[in-house]
Protein backbone atom coordinates (compact mmCIF):
# COMPACT_ATOMS: atom_id res chain seq x y z
CA UNK A 1 0.00 0.00 0.00
CA UNK A 2 1.80 3.41 -1.39
CA UNK A 3 0.49 6.65 0.32
CA UNK A 4 2.38 8.85 -2.09
CA UNK A 5 0.58 11.29 -4.17
CA UNK A 6 -0.15 11.16 -8.60
CA UNK A 7 2.59 13.73 -8.69
CA UNK A 8 4.67 12.26 -6.45
CA UNK A 9 5.08 8.45 -7.76
CA UNK A 10 5.78 10.29 -11.44
CA UNK A 11 8.47 11.51 -9.93
CA UNK A 12 9.69 8.59 -8.14
CA UNK A 13 9.41 6.50 -11.29
CA UNK A 14 12.31 8.06 -12.91
CA UNK A 15 12.69 8.76 -16.75
CA UNK A 16 13.65 6.39 -19.91
CA UNK A 17 17.45 6.84 -19.10
CA UNK A 18 17.34 7.11 -14.99
CA UNK A 19 16.12 4.60 -13.26
CA UNK A 20 13.00 4.63 -10.57
CA UNK A 21 13.22 5.27 -6.81
CA UNK A 22 11.47 2.92 -4.29
CA UNK A 23 8.79 4.38 -2.28
CA UNK A 24 9.30 5.21 1.27
CA UNK A 25 6.18 2.79 1.83
CA UNK A 26 7.63 -0.19 0.13
CA UNK A 27 7.97 -2.65 2.77
CA UNK A 28 5.57 -2.29 4.99
CA UNK A 29 4.22 -5.26 6.87
CA UNK A 30 2.24 -7.90 5.31
CA UNK A 31 -0.85 -7.09 8.11
CA UNK A 32 -0.16 -3.62 7.68
CA UNK A 33 -1.08 -3.68 3.97
CA UNK A 34 -4.07 -5.87 4.36
CA UNK A 35 -5.50 -3.63 6.75
CA UNK A 36 -5.20 -0.59 5.10
CA UNK A 37 -6.65 -2.62 1.93
CA UNK A 38 -9.38 -2.90 3.16
CA UNK A 39 -10.14 0.16 5.26
CA UNK A 40 -9.67 1.31 1.40
CA UNK A 41 -11.88 -0.85 -0.03
CA UNK A 42 -14.07 -0.02 2.81
CA UNK A 43 -14.20 4.11 1.69
CA UNK A 44 -12.32 5.19 4.51
CA UNK A 45 -10.10 7.09 2.68
CA UNK A 46 -10.56 9.81 -0.05
CA UNK A 47 -9.78 9.91 -3.76
CA UNK A 48 -6.03 9.51 -4.49
CA UNK A 49 -4.69 9.06 -0.88
CA UNK A 50 -3.75 5.44 -1.75
CA UNK A 51 -3.11 3.11 -4.08
CA UNK A 52 -2.29 -0.19 -4.35
CA UNK A 53 1.01 -1.29 -5.88
CA UNK A 54 2.31 -4.16 -7.74
CA UNK A 55 6.09 -4.72 -6.31
CA UNK A 56 8.08 -5.91 -9.74
CA UNK A 57 11.19 -3.18 -10.24
CA UNK A 58 11.89 0.08 -9.91
CA UNK A 59 15.21 -0.22 -12.22
CA UNK A 60 13.46 -2.07 -14.87
CA UNK A 61 13.95 -0.36 -18.56
CA UNK A 62 10.46 -0.79 -19.50
CA UNK A 63 8.99 1.78 -17.02
CA UNK A 64 5.71 -0.08 -16.62
CA UNK A 65 6.88 -2.68 -14.50
CA UNK A 66 8.01 0.13 -11.95
CA UNK A 67 5.94 -0.70 -9.15
CA UNK A 68 2.75 0.31 -11.10
CA UNK A 69 -0.50 0.82 -9.31
CA UNK A 70 -3.16 -2.00 -9.66
CA UNK A 71 -6.03 0.00 -7.45
CA UNK A 72 -6.79 3.05 -6.81
CA UNK A 73 -9.56 4.81 -4.90
CA UNK A 74 -12.63 6.17 -6.57
CA UNK A 75 -16.19 7.06 -4.55
CA UNK A 76 -17.93 6.15 -7.38
CA UNK A 77 -21.07 4.07 -7.77
CA UNK A 78 -20.75 0.57 -9.64
CA UNK A 79 -23.03 -0.57 -12.42
CA UNK A 80 -23.39 -4.00 -11.15
CA UNK A 81 -21.87 -3.67 -7.53
CA UNK A 82 -23.35 -0.53 -6.03
CA UNK A 83 -21.29 1.08 -3.25
CA UNK A 84 -20.00 -2.50 -2.03
CA UNK A 85 -16.26 -1.63 -3.35
CA UNK A 86 -14.81 1.83 -3.46
CA UNK A 87 -11.93 0.63 -4.94
CA UNK A 88 -11.26 0.12 -8.98
CA UNK A 89 -8.45 -1.69 -10.46
CA UNK A 90 -6.57 0.23 -13.15
CA UNK A 91 -6.61 -1.95 -16.73
CA UNK A 92 -2.99 -3.06 -17.20
CA UNK A 93 -4.01 -5.68 -13.90
CA UNK A 94 -7.69 -6.27 -14.87
CA UNK A 95 -7.07 -7.12 -18.60
CA UNK A 96 -5.14 -10.30 -18.05
CA UNK A 97 -7.48 -11.33 -15.13
CA UNK A 98 -10.10 -11.47 -17.18
CA UNK A 99 -8.48 -12.79 -20.11
CA UNK A 100 -7.39 -15.81 -18.29
CA UNK A 101 -10.49 -16.28 -16.67
CA UNK A 102 -12.56 -16.52 -19.37
CA UNK A 103 -10.34 -18.65 -21.23
CA UNK A 104 -8.79 -16.18 -23.43
CA UNK A 105 -5.86 -17.45 -25.55
CA UNK A 106 -4.78 -14.77 -28.10
CA UNK A 107 -5.10 -11.34 -26.85
CA UNK A 108 -5.39 -9.15 -29.78
CA UNK A 109 -4.12 -5.07 -28.72
CA UNK A 110 -3.56 -2.66 -30.86
CA UNK A 111 0.25 -1.94 -31.39
CA UNK A 112 0.42 1.20 -28.56
CA UNK A 113 0.21 -2.07 -26.25
CA UNK A 114 3.32 -3.71 -26.80
CA UNK A 115 5.46 -2.30 -23.85
CA UNK A 116 2.30 -3.31 -21.37
CA UNK A 117 2.94 -7.06 -22.64
CA UNK A 118 5.76 -7.85 -19.87
CA UNK A 119 2.93 -6.09 -17.38
CA UNK A 120 0.29 -8.31 -18.72
CA UNK A 121 2.76 -11.28 -18.80
CA UNK A 122 4.15 -10.79 -15.01
CA UNK A 123 0.15 -10.73 -13.67
CA UNK A 124 -0.48 -13.59 -15.80
CA UNK A 125 2.08 -15.69 -14.29
CA UNK A 126 2.06 -14.48 -10.51
CA UNK A 127 -1.13 -15.34 -10.14
CA UNK A 128 -0.64 -19.16 -11.57
CA UNK A 129 -3.01 -19.21 -13.82
CA UNK A 130 -2.98 -22.56 -15.41
CA UNK A 131 -4.22 -21.29 -18.91
CA UNK A 132 -2.18 -18.78 -19.68
CA UNK A 133 -2.97 -16.20 -22.50
CA UNK A 134 -0.73 -14.08 -24.86
CA UNK A 135 -0.95 -10.57 -25.81
CA UNK A 136 -0.55 -9.75 -29.61
CA UNK A 137 0.14 -6.28 -30.76
CA UNK A 138 -0.89 -5.37 -34.32
CA UNK A 139 -1.57 -1.90 -36.27
CA UNK A 140 -5.11 -0.68 -35.74
CA UNK A 141 -7.34 -0.84 -38.93
CA UNK A 142 -7.93 2.94 -39.48
CA UNK A 143 -10.03 3.41 -42.65
CA UNK A 144 -10.32 7.08 -44.37
CA UNK A 145 -12.58 9.89 -43.80
CA UNK A 146 -13.33 8.40 -40.04
CA UNK A 147 -11.24 8.04 -36.96
CA UNK A 148 -10.74 4.70 -34.85
CA UNK A 149 -10.24 6.76 -31.54
CA UNK A 150 -12.59 6.02 -28.76
CA UNK A 151 -11.96 9.02 -27.43
CA UNK A 152 -12.82 11.08 -30.36
CA UNK A 153 -16.30 8.95 -31.01
CA UNK A 154 -17.31 9.35 -27.43
CA UNK A 155 -16.82 12.96 -27.96
CA UNK A 156 -19.01 13.48 -31.29
CA UNK A 157 -21.09 11.13 -29.34
CA UNK A 158 -21.26 13.38 -26.22
CA UNK A 159 -21.37 16.28 -27.80
CA UNK A 160 -24.35 15.68 -30.10
CA UNK A 161 -22.45 15.74 -33.47
CA UNK A 162 -24.00 12.28 -34.04
CA UNK A 163 -26.88 10.30 -32.97
CA UNK A 164 -25.59 7.89 -30.00
CA UNK A 165 -22.85 4.92 -30.44
CA UNK A 166 -24.92 3.37 -33.08
CA UNK A 167 -24.97 6.39 -35.46
CA UNK A 168 -25.48 4.56 -38.84
CA UNK A 169 -21.92 7.07 -39.69
CA UNK A 170 -20.14 5.92 -36.90
CA UNK A 171 -17.69 3.09 -37.71
CA UNK A 172 -18.78 1.31 -34.48
CA UNK A 173 -20.03 -2.71 -35.13
CA UNK A 174 -23.20 -1.35 -33.85
CA UNK A 175 -23.16 2.02 -36.28
CA UNK A 176 -22.63 -0.03 -39.01
CA UNK A 177 -25.32 -2.71 -38.46
CA UNK A 178 -27.81 0.02 -38.38
CA UNK A 179 -26.59 1.21 -41.40
CA UNK A 180 -27.16 -2.44 -42.72
CA UNK A 181 -23.69 -3.79 -43.26
CA UNK A 182 -23.96 -7.49 -42.99
CA UNK A 183 -21.21 -9.35 -40.68
CA UNK A 184 -19.78 -11.15 -44.20
CA UNK A 185 -19.10 -7.76 -45.41
CA UNK A 186 -17.31 -6.51 -42.61
CA UNK A 187 -15.44 -10.03 -42.17
CA UNK A 188 -14.53 -9.59 -46.21
CA UNK A 189 -13.27 -6.26 -45.80
CA UNK A 190 -11.13 -7.35 -43.12
CA UNK A 191 -9.51 -10.16 -45.05
CA UNK A 192 -8.94 -8.08 -47.94
CA UNK A 193 -7.35 -5.23 -45.96
CA UNK A 194 -4.62 -7.69 -44.14
CA UNK A 195 -3.28 -7.62 -41.07
CA UNK A 196 0.15 -5.66 -40.15
CA UNK A 197 1.89 -4.37 -37.39
CA UNK A 198 2.74 -1.42 -39.01
CA UNK A 199 0.54 1.54 -39.58
CA UNK A 200 -1.37 1.77 -42.19
CA UNK A 201 -5.13 3.12 -43.59
CA UNK A 202 -7.72 1.46 -45.32
CA UNK A 203 -9.54 2.84 -47.88
CA UNK A 204 -13.74 3.33 -46.76
CA UNK A 205 -14.49 2.40 -50.67
CA UNK A 206 -13.08 -1.17 -50.00
CA UNK A 207 -15.54 -1.49 -47.10
CA UNK A 208 -18.50 0.10 -49.44
CA UNK A 209 -17.18 -2.23 -52.09
CA UNK A 210 -17.65 -5.57 -49.93
CA UNK A 211 -21.34 -5.03 -48.88
CA UNK A 212 -21.86 -3.99 -52.97
CA UNK A 213 -20.67 -6.56 -54.04
CA UNK A 214 -22.78 -9.16 -51.84
CA UNK A 215 -26.08 -6.94 -51.78
CA UNK A 216 -25.73 -6.65 -55.52
CA UNK A 217 -26.74 -10.87 -55.50
CA UNK A 218 -29.05 -10.72 -52.10
CA UNK A 219 -31.07 -7.79 -52.03
CA UNK A 220 -34.13 -7.49 -53.33
CA UNK A 221 -35.02 -4.77 -55.96
CA UNK A 222 -37.89 -2.40 -54.96
CA UNK A 223 -38.87 1.02 -56.87
CA UNK A 224 -38.93 3.92 -54.43
CA UNK A 225 -39.06 7.44 -55.40
CA UNK A 226 -36.91 10.14 -53.73
CA UNK A 227 -37.66 13.46 -54.45
CA UNK A 228 -41.80 12.80 -55.79
CA UNK A 229 -43.17 14.88 -58.89
CA UNK A 230 -46.41 13.76 -59.85
CA UNK A 231 -47.35 11.94 -63.23
CA UNK A 232 -50.68 12.15 -64.21
CA UNK A 233 -51.15 9.68 -67.89
CA UNK A 234 -54.15 11.68 -69.85
CA UNK A 235 -55.41 9.09 -71.77
CA UNK A 236 -55.47 6.28 -69.66
CA UNK A 237 -58.59 5.22 -67.50
CA UNK A 238 -59.27 6.96 -64.29
CA UNK A 239 -60.83 3.73 -62.44
CA UNK A 240 -58.26 1.43 -63.83
CA UNK A 241 -55.84 -0.57 -62.12
CA UNK A 242 -53.07 -2.80 -63.78
CA UNK A 243 -50.62 -4.74 -61.96
CA UNK A 244 -47.30 -5.49 -64.27
CA UNK A 245 -44.38 -8.08 -63.42
CA UNK A 246 -41.18 -6.70 -61.93
CA UNK A 247 -38.02 -9.13 -61.37
CA UNK A 248 -37.20 -9.13 -58.11
CA UNK A 249 -33.22 -9.40 -58.68
CA UNK A 250 -31.79 -9.86 -62.28
CA UNK A 251 -29.11 -11.46 -60.80
CA UNK A 252 -30.64 -14.03 -58.72
CA UNK A 253 -32.50 -16.32 -61.15
CA UNK A 254 -34.39 -18.13 -58.36
CA UNK A 255 -35.48 -14.19 -57.06
CA UNK A 256 -38.52 -14.53 -59.16
CA UNK A 257 -41.08 -11.89 -59.92
CA UNK A 258 -43.28 -9.68 -58.34
CA UNK A 259 -46.78 -7.56 -59.20
CA UNK A 260 -46.50 -3.89 -58.63
CA UNK A 261 -49.52 -1.72 -59.28
CA UNK A 262 -49.91 0.84 -62.53
CA UNK A 263 -52.75 3.12 -62.38
CA UNK A 264 -53.18 6.92 -63.82
CA UNK A 265 -51.70 8.45 -61.52
CA UNK A 266 -48.40 8.02 -60.69
CA UNK A 267 -44.87 9.63 -58.72
CA UNK A 268 -41.40 9.58 -60.29
CA UNK A 269 -38.27 11.13 -59.53
CA UNK A 270 -37.49 15.04 -59.86
CA UNK A 271 -34.58 14.03 -60.83
CA UNK A 272 -35.80 12.38 -63.78
CA UNK A 273 -37.14 15.47 -65.64
CA UNK A 274 -35.84 18.11 -66.86
CA UNK A 275 -37.03 21.20 -68.45
CA UNK A 276 -33.72 22.34 -69.94
CA UNK A 277 -32.42 19.63 -70.16
CA UNK A 278 -28.71 19.23 -70.88
CA UNK A 279 -26.66 17.26 -74.02
CA UNK A 280 -27.15 13.67 -74.17
CA UNK A 281 -30.89 13.65 -71.56
CA UNK A 282 -32.31 10.48 -72.01
CA UNK A 283 -34.62 11.01 -69.15
CA UNK A 284 -37.87 12.52 -69.52
CA UNK A 285 -38.25 16.74 -71.35
CA UNK A 286 -40.89 18.09 -72.36
CA UNK A 287 -41.96 16.58 -75.51
CA UNK A 288 -39.62 13.73 -74.83
CA UNK A 289 -40.60 9.59 -74.37
CA UNK A 290 -39.13 7.31 -71.86
CA UNK A 291 -40.48 4.40 -71.03
CA UNK A 292 -42.08 3.37 -67.50
CA UNK A 293 -39.82 0.84 -65.98
CA UNK A 294 -41.78 -2.42 -66.67
CA UNK A 295 -44.71 -0.66 -68.47
CA UNK A 296 -45.46 2.08 -71.25
CA UNK A 297 -43.72 3.76 -73.06
CA UNK A 298 -45.10 7.61 -72.29
CA UNK A 299 -44.63 11.36 -73.85
CA UNK A 300 -44.76 14.35 -71.64
CA UNK A 301 -47.07 16.55 -73.21
CA UNK A 302 -47.65 19.27 -70.87
CA UNK A 303 -45.71 20.88 -67.17
CA UNK A 304 -47.98 22.57 -64.66
CA UNK A 305 -45.58 24.78 -63.07
CA UNK A 306 -46.04 26.58 -59.42
CA UNK A 307 -45.35 30.02 -57.75
CA UNK A 308 -41.77 29.58 -57.93
CA UNK A 309 -41.72 28.30 -61.83
CA UNK A 310 -40.74 24.53 -60.50
CA UNK A 311 -42.72 21.48 -61.96
CA UNK A 312 -45.47 20.63 -59.48
CA UNK A 313 -47.01 18.09 -62.13
CA UNK A 314 -46.48 16.64 -65.40
CA UNK A 315 -49.49 15.48 -68.29
CA UNK A 316 -48.07 12.64 -70.26
CA UNK A 317 -49.93 10.28 -72.58
CA UNK A 318 -49.04 6.65 -73.08
CA UNK A 319 -48.50 4.25 -75.41
CA UNK A 320 -51.06 1.74 -74.13
CA UNK A 321 -49.58 -0.73 -77.10
CA UNK A 322 -46.08 -0.70 -75.33
CA UNK A 323 -46.26 -3.33 -72.63
CA UNK A 324 -42.56 -4.65 -71.85
CA UNK A 325 -44.32 -7.91 -71.73
CA UNK A 326 -45.06 -7.58 -75.63
CA UNK A 327 -42.23 -5.89 -77.02
CA UNK A 328 -43.15 -7.28 -80.44
CA UNK A 329 -44.28 -3.20 -81.31
CA UNK A 330 -40.87 -2.48 -82.29
CA UNK A 331 -40.56 0.91 -80.43
CA UNK A 332 -37.58 1.34 -78.92
CA UNK A 333 -36.62 4.76 -76.67
CA UNK A 334 -33.31 5.55 -74.96
CA UNK A 335 -34.41 6.14 -71.33
CA UNK A 336 -36.24 4.22 -68.56
CA UNK A 337 -36.79 5.24 -65.66
CA UNK A 338 -38.79 4.07 -62.61
CA UNK A 339 -42.21 5.33 -60.95
CA UNK A 340 -44.51 3.82 -58.29
CA UNK A 341 -48.51 4.39 -58.36
CA UNK A 342 -49.86 7.31 -56.20
CA UNK A 343 -52.87 4.97 -55.11
CA UNK A 344 -50.72 2.30 -54.46
CA UNK A 345 -47.85 3.11 -52.22
CA UNK A 346 -46.29 4.04 -49.20
CA UNK A 347 -44.79 7.08 -47.70
CA UNK A 348 -41.20 7.02 -46.06
CA UNK A 349 -38.23 8.58 -45.04
CA UNK A 350 -34.93 7.71 -46.79
CA UNK A 351 -31.42 9.00 -44.86
CA UNK A 352 -28.64 9.34 -47.08
CA UNK A 353 -25.39 9.16 -45.62
CA UNK A 354 -22.00 10.15 -46.44
CA UNK A 355 -18.52 10.68 -45.30
CA UNK A 356 -18.09 11.66 -42.04
CA UNK A 357 -14.81 13.13 -42.52
CA UNK A 358 -13.91 15.25 -45.53
CA UNK A 359 -10.21 14.78 -44.94
CA UNK A 360 -9.04 11.41 -46.22
CA UNK A 361 -6.47 10.66 -43.68
CA UNK A 362 -6.99 12.63 -40.25
CA UNK A 363 -3.24 12.22 -38.52
CA UNK A 364 -2.67 14.66 -41.48
CA UNK A 365 -4.17 17.45 -39.68
CA UNK A 366 -2.07 21.23 -39.21
CA UNK A 367 -1.63 21.45 -35.84
CA UNK A 368 -3.52 24.90 -35.84
CA UNK A 369 -6.66 22.55 -36.79
CA UNK A 370 -8.86 20.72 -34.96
CA UNK A 371 -10.51 17.06 -35.96
CA UNK A 372 -13.93 18.51 -35.23
CA UNK A 373 -12.85 21.06 -38.10
CA UNK A 374 -13.25 18.96 -40.68
CA UNK A 375 -16.43 17.23 -40.43
CA UNK A 376 -18.67 16.65 -42.76
CA UNK A 377 -21.65 19.09 -43.05
CA UNK A 378 -23.55 16.25 -45.63
CA UNK A 379 -23.10 13.59 -44.33
CA UNK A 380 -26.63 13.13 -43.39
CA UNK A 381 -29.56 13.90 -46.05
CA UNK A 382 -32.78 13.24 -44.69
CA UNK A 383 -35.96 13.19 -47.63
CA UNK A 384 -39.19 13.05 -45.82
CA UNK A 385 -42.36 11.97 -47.26
CA UNK A 386 -40.82 9.38 -50.09
CA UNK A 387 -42.80 7.38 -52.25
CA UNK A 388 -42.31 3.69 -52.11
CA UNK A 389 -43.84 0.67 -53.62
CA UNK A 390 -46.16 -1.25 -51.25
CA UNK A 391 -43.92 -4.11 -51.16
CA UNK A 392 -42.05 -2.30 -48.75
CA UNK A 393 -44.75 -1.77 -46.35
CA UNK A 394 -43.80 -4.61 -44.36
CA UNK A 395 -40.55 -4.42 -44.22
CA UNK A 396 -38.60 -5.63 -41.26
CA UNK A 397 -35.95 -4.10 -39.02
CA UNK A 398 -32.68 -4.57 -40.92
CA UNK A 399 -34.08 -6.20 -43.88
CA UNK A 400 -31.73 -4.73 -47.06
CA UNK A 401 -32.92 -3.85 -50.70
CA UNK A 402 -31.71 -2.16 -53.80
CA UNK A 403 -33.80 0.63 -54.65
CA UNK A 404 -33.39 0.59 -58.13
CA UNK A 405 -31.50 3.22 -59.53
CA UNK A 406 -30.93 4.88 -56.26
CA UNK A 407 -29.04 2.68 -54.16
CA UNK A 408 -29.14 -0.11 -51.55
CA UNK A 409 -30.78 0.89 -48.57
CA UNK A 410 -32.05 -1.11 -44.63
CA UNK A 411 -34.64 -0.44 -42.77
CA UNK A 412 -34.08 1.36 -39.98
CA UNK A 413 -34.17 -0.66 -36.77
CA UNK A 414 -34.77 2.42 -34.62
CA UNK A 415 -37.16 4.50 -36.17
CA UNK A 416 -39.79 3.13 -38.33
CA UNK A 417 -40.86 4.20 -41.96
CA UNK A 418 -37.57 5.08 -42.26
CA UNK A 419 -34.61 3.51 -44.67
CA UNK A 420 -30.41 3.83 -44.29
CA UNK A 421 -28.95 4.24 -47.58
CA UNK A 422 -26.22 1.14 -46.69
CA UNK A 423 -24.07 2.57 -49.88
CA UNK A 424 -24.60 4.08 -53.33
CA UNK A 425 -25.02 1.50 -56.50
CA UNK A 426 -21.52 2.38 -57.92
CA UNK A 427 -18.19 2.91 -57.41
CA UNK A 428 -15.23 3.69 -59.20
CA UNK A 429 -13.49 1.82 -56.55
CA UNK A 430 -11.54 -1.43 -58.02
CA UNK A 431 -10.66 -3.79 -55.08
Amino acid sequence: MCDLSADEMREYRGTLTEPGRESPYRNRAVDENLSLFRRMKAGEFPDGARTLRAKIDMASPNMNLRDPAIYRILHTSHHRQGDKWRIYPLYDYAHPIQDALEGITHSLCSIEFENHRPLYDWVVNSLGFENKPHQYEFARLNITHTVMSKRYLRELVETGRVDGWDDPRMPTLCGLRRRGYTPTSIIEFVRRSGVSKTYSVADIRLLEYCIREELNQSAPRRMAVARPLRLTISNYPADKTEFFPIVNNPTDSGAGTREVAFSRSLWIDRDDFSADPPPKWQRLRPGGEVRLMGAYIIRCDEVVTGADGEATELICSADLVTRNENPADGRKVKGTIHWVSAAHCVEADLYLYDSLFTLPNLLDIPEDKSYLDYLNPASLTALKGCKLETALKDAKPGERFQFVRTGYFCADSASKSTFNRVVTLKDSFKA
